[in-house]
């Protein structure tokens, strides 16, 4: 499906760019738990797998760097995992995952500008802080910015930065395909993930800050499974 090629897509540029480069300062913050592998003395070292929010993965690598413990990206480490394949399966599990980090953002705010957790304090977590959850939350009103400002003709003072955000977005894609081997026409998929995909995880972010805002309880859900991931030997 079309939503199951922009994970794929969202993965690939994911795991080959922004981990490769993290594993190299130790600022990795996420260990997804369906594709990482995980020594038990660590986890047991950290506390365990904590109860306190949505995001037990996110939680858990936060508290394995609190305990100084070297986190790395492996490129040749193969793993398979079942990704939503509708809009309303995907925008649930994009929810939780938008307050299960805001919840580890909260929980771990110690570490943030800390010179203790060094490229992880000061890039890795302030990071997720502007990309993840303040650019991804005012997309919509850029977008709608952009359309009102249309009948005025200011797209034309606009276009320019249009084109060079959307050709590094293809550039990157690109660059991340040629590092896993995927075929390289994936990389446009890119432009219509901007005008489809990118608002609802959007609309994802605002409901977990009104939520988040409310303090109402947020449940962990569940993935309809399909058993359609072909895999390869």
């Amino acid at each position: 499906s079309f939503i199951g090629r922009c994970q794929s897509l969202e993965y690939t540029v994911g795991f080959n760019l922004d981990r490769r480069a993290y594993t190299r300062w130790n600022c990795i913050t996420v260990l997804p738990g369906a594709i990482s592998a995980i020594r038990k003395t660590a986890i047991d070292r950290a506390g365990g797998l904590s109860l306190d929010t949505l995001a037990e993965d996110t939680d858990l690598t936060l508290s394995l760097h609190k305990e100084r413990l070297r986190i790395v990206y492996v490129p040749a480490a193969v793993a398979w995992t079942e990704a939503p394949e509708t809009v309303r399966a995907l925008s649930r599990q994009r929810f939780r995952w938008a307050y299960g980090t805001l919840q580890c953002l909260w929980k771990h705010r110690d570490m943030v500008f800390n010179w203790k957790y060094r490229a992880l304090g000061w890039f890795s977590l302030p990071s997720i802080w502007f990309f993840q959850i303040i650019l991804v939350a005012i997309t919509p009103a850029v977008d709608l910015f952009l359309i009102l400002s249309l009948p005025f003709g200011a797209w034309r003072d606009l276009l320019p930065f249009v084109i060079v955000f959307l050709a590094t977005d293809v550039i990157l894609a690109t660059l991340a395909c040629i590092l896993e081997h995927e075929n390289l026409l994936q990389a446009w998929r890119i432009i219509p993930m901007r005008l489809i995909y990118r608002p609802m995880l959007s609309y994802c972010i605002w409901k977990a800050i009104v939520r988040g805002v409310k303090g109402a309880w947020v449940s962990w859900g569940k993935l309809e499974r399909t058993a359609s991931v072909p895999v390869r030997a």
